[in-house]
């Protein structure tokens, strides 16, 4: 992920009395070397009185991996009775290793655990979680 100043970020930010520009420095620096430009990265920020600040960047969310890897832009409009797309269980499998990997919060959870969440999250978005190769290409998220 990149951060760029824009007003999305100053208004998120000012009111907490957070440079922008060093945060987006900051943040820039800290995720150069792990996720690509165009991936959406979430951010814990604890802000403190004296202005100073830490934050965690944490990876995308699950829909995004689900989305990338069912290569549909949006889920289904109304889950349990349209299907946005179809994913292979092959495939939330490695997306519940990434995650795994690099989130911290589910470092401690074993990857059976996070794929069953996935399979819920996809359930709840309208895809269909298939168990076969769907599509039959290798996956490739970089993140």
């Amino acid at each position: 992920g990149v951060a760029r100043p824009s007003p999305k970020i100053g208004q998120a930010l000012g009111p907490l009395g957070v440079n922008m520009m060093q945060f987006c420095q900051e943040f820039n620096a800290r995720t150069a070397d792990k996720f690509k430009e165009d991936t959406p990265m979430r951010v814990l920020l604890t802000a403190y009185a004296d202005r100073s600040y830490k934050f965690v960047v944490k990876p995308p969310p699950s829909s995004w991996f689900i989305k990338k890897a069912a290569s549909v832009p949006k889920g289904g409009g109304e889950p349990g009775h349209t299907i946005g797309g179809r994913v292979s269980i092959k495939y939330l499998y490695e997306i519940a290793k990434v995650k795994q990997e690099v989130d911290p919060d589910l470092r401690s959870h074993d990857v059976e655990g996070i794929l069953r969440m996935l399979m819920g999250t996809a359930k709840s978005m309208g895809i269909e979680v298939v168990e076969d190769t769907f599509p039959p290409t290798p996956l490739k998220i970089d993140v």
